[in-house]
């Protein structure tokens, strides 16, 4: 929509203490006189039935651009939302009224100021166009464990069509080799027998589910609703079209050869998963001669809690050593079995179950920690252990011992993550062409090696979904915890986080409702989160790309691809439009209709900036819509007070910040810029995951622009904070404020 095609028409609310405050009509006369609006009108309660009554009368005579001054964005939002026009909130409730003295003079200068804002960005945005595709709701599961089996029969019953891919011969997974579960239901007391084969039934009998085992992942390219899939399976290759992927792969033991000090290199030392196949077996003896093992020690946390190995809790290890010492124990009434930890965890109604087996007298308990295993004469166990309820240090004398090995995710592990971290070195050259041939190169790689390039993604950033340390999936794990850094694919299951099978259950059925929302939302046009619903989506300006590749690199979500040249190629299903790839963007080529270089400069020179004379700096804040622009808005709703000399903007991620702003406001005579993100580190997480961390790096090209324009590094501050701190951030903005004072006004005023 051309300027001239809009009509931009104001609209104050008086309410929540709005009218009280400032001068209503002052801001009329504004806005329809310097801000040049079509129209502006007030009322008591504009959310109310008659206010909204009268902006949708506005609408029916052509009223297209709304600008609502009023409450924050964040509330009413489906009152002041109308199809077909373009709405910008102006934030007069918790960002002035309520956070500022009433009818003060600065006070009114901070409304006036948001008003005009918000006026030239109803003026310069646009009404973002769904993207149109064709798309495909069949849903890929890969992985037919409890897990994958789950998901596919929850998301058949919602009524879609899943094809469920399975490496090994069979169904079940891990399931295949458990002779009982822990008990599922009250009281809670004793092993359950495994239900798999009435489920696998249900899979076999449903016309929705396409099944294939024995069959690994080709390839797969292309973007949410349009994922082109091959499948190599019984030596020919499948090929179909998906609109949304779970990875539900599972789990695998940690590596015991990696625990000699725990006698992994004896042969009656075994680990649990080994020890759950004798019990399946009916017989438990021991490897090195074939005898029945009568007295069996199990050692907890096998690797796991342990910062040299798993620095984390499986979870599952000592409810599992808990069965199998029942286990064992119903096999042969002479076994004795020593159960050795550091901790028993057993949540909820499982502590039943500990009670269960602590009843029976030749189940041994002893809390301490097992320094080594030794082997003795004739092939018996010696478990030395330190600091345990009984004494400093004792001795366990075992015929066989159990190892409570942790759970590993089945997802590209460490020699995965070195492959990636070997072609991102490469690309980073420059070379022509190098994102191409790298990409291609680390898929050979790793198909040669076992657990990793399961997925086989055809992305310029690698072939599976980036992990963490420890091989876990990288998601957005506070907030969106089933979401992974590629859209539309959602990781499940133990490959997700040590679970139980009825946590892998509730995880299976919450990742099934994701990906059904994936394909629904992309038949929309719509993201998935944390932006859900927008239909906005980036547009490049490829004729003045430089490929410089910064957007393809810095992007998380793997939604650009290159040609040979270097040149990005944008899939836009897989774009979650946190704008990160228009702060990376140098040459300012990367643009939204709503949100773009020219629309936040543009709201930024429409600040009035007084001249040194007025003694009366002005800041400008940057504020991450996820955290801090809500920690700011309940920092109002408590009436905490903030300096009246900074002017916020929204932007929607830290990430999303292009550097031209900084300029732009220094340029014009702004004396500061406070720029505020969600935090990043193990503890808390960017919702786009790498933003915050992003607008770190770009730091020294900050610093340039400052010495450029031959101002104090100190003008520009960059905060991380969570939602949690809204009482920190008026804090950070009045330490600012005065740190600015301090310093003195920017000598750019006035130019």
């Amino acid at each position: 929509m051309a300027d001239n095609d809009k009509k931009v028409a104001v609209w104050i609310c008086r309410g929540c203490d709005v009218g009280e405050s400032i001068d209503v009509e002052a801001l009329e006369t504004l806005a329809t006189g310097d801000c040049e609006a079509d129209s502006c009108q007030s009322h008591a309660c504009l959310c109310g039935d008659e206010g909204v009554e009268l902006i949708k009368t506005g609408i029916q005579d052509g009223d297209n651009a709304l600008v609502i001054a009023g409450c924050s964005p964040r509330f009413n939002t489906d009152t002041f939302t109308f199809d077909g026009c373009l709405t910008e909130r102006v934030n007069l409730r918790e960002h002035v009224v309520w956070s500022h003295p009433a009818n003060d003079e600065d006070t009114q200068m901070l409304a006036e100021d948001y008003l005009r804002m918000g006026i030239v960005r109803a003026k310069k945005a646009e009404v973002p166009e769904p993207f149109e595709a064709e798309i495909d709701k069949t849903i890929l599961i890969v992985g037919g464990g409890q897990t994958g089996i789950t998901a596919a029969l929850e998301a058949a019953r919602a009524g879609y069509q899943i094809v469920l891919v399975e490496k090994e011969s069979q169904l079940g997974g891990r399931l295949n080799g458990f002779s009982k579960l822990f008990p599922k239901k009250p009281p809670y007391r004793e092993p359950q027998p495994v239900d798999l084969d009435s489920r696998i039934q249900q899979i076999e009998q449903d016309d929705r589910i396409t099944v294939y085992t024995g069959a690994t992942i080709e390839k797969i390219t292309g973007q949410p609703g349009q994922f082109d899939v091959s499948v190599q399976t019984n030596g020919s290759t499948t090929q179909f079209r998906a609109g949304a992927i779970i990875q539900a792969t599972g789990w695998k033991p940690y590596d015991v050869s990696k625990l000699g000090h725990l006698g992994a290199e004896c042969q009656n030392v075994v680990t649990n998963v080994q020890m759950e196949e004798m019990i399946a077996s009916g017989k438990i003896t021991r490897p090195s001669d074939g005898k029945p093992a009568r007295r069996i020690a199990f050692v907890q946390c096998a690797g796991s809690r342990d910062k040299d190995h798993l620095p984390y809790c499986s979870g599952v290890c000592c409810r599992v050593t808990l069965k199998q010492a029942m286990l064992a124990r119903g096999l042969d009434d002479q076994t004795q079995a020593f159960v050795l930890y550091k901790d028993i965890r057993t949540p909820g109604q499982y502590e039943d179950f500990y009670l269960a087996a602590q009843e029976d007298p030749e189940i041994f308990f002893t809390k301490g920690e097992v320094v080594s295993v030794k082997e003795t004469s004739g092939g018996d166990l010696s478990v030395e252990m330190e600091d345990t309820l009984i004494d400093k240090h004792i001795s366990v004398e075992a015929d066989l011992v159990v190892l409570a090995t942790g759970m590993v995710p089945q997802a590209a592990d460490g020699e995965a993550v070195r492959l990636y971290q070997d072609a991102q070195a490469t690309i980073a050259k420059g070379e022509a062409g190098a994102q191409l041939k790298m990409a291609e190169e680390t898929v050979e790689k790793l198909k040669d090696h076992e657990g990793t390039a399961i997925l086989n993604l055809g992305y310029r950033q690698g072939p599976d979904m980036p992990v963490l340390k420890y091989s876990f999936p990288d998601s957005h794990f506070i907030c969106f915890p089933y979401e992974t850094r590629r859209t539309g694919i959602y990781a499940a299951g133990c490959v997700r986080a040590p679970n139980d099978t009825d946590a892998c259950a509730e995880d299976a059925a919450g990742a099934a409702m994701k990906a059904i929302q994936s394909v629904e939302l992309a038949s929309r046009g719509a993201t998935v989160h944390p932006r859900w619903e927008d239909q906005s989506y980036p547009d490049f300006a490829l004729q003045r790309c430089t490929q410089c590749k910064r957007c393809t690199e810095e992007c998380p979500f793997g939604t650009l691809d290159e040609d040979e040249k270097g040149t990005p190629q944008l899939n836009v299903t897989r774009c979650r439009r946190c704008g990160i790839c228009l702060g990376a963007c140098p040459e300012r080529i990367v643009s939204f209709k709503d949100y773009s270089v020219p629309i936040v400069s543009a709201m930024i020179k429409a600040i009035d900036v007084p001249d040194e004379f007025e003694e009366k700096p002005r800041l400008l804040g940057l504020l991450c819509e996820n955290d801090a622009y809500p920690a700011l808005d309940i920092a109002g709703l408590k009436r905490i007070q903030h300096s009246a000399w900074i002017r916020f903007i929204p932007v929607r991620c830290l990430g999303a910040v292009n550097v031209v702003w900084i300029a732009d406001a220094l340029s014009k005579g702004f004396d500061g810029v406070l720029l505020v993100g969600c935090k990043s580190g193990d503890d808390y997480q960017c919702h786009f995951v790498r933003g915050s961390e992003l607008m770190g790096t770009r730091g020294d090209n900050i610093r340039e622009k400052l010495t450029a324009l031959a101002l104090e590094e100190e003008r520009v501050r960059v905060e991380q904070l969570d939602i949690t701190e809204f009482r920190r951030l008026p804090e950070i903005i009045n330490e600012f404020a005065q740190e600015i004072e301090d310093i003195g006004m920017n000598p750019f005023k006035g130019f």
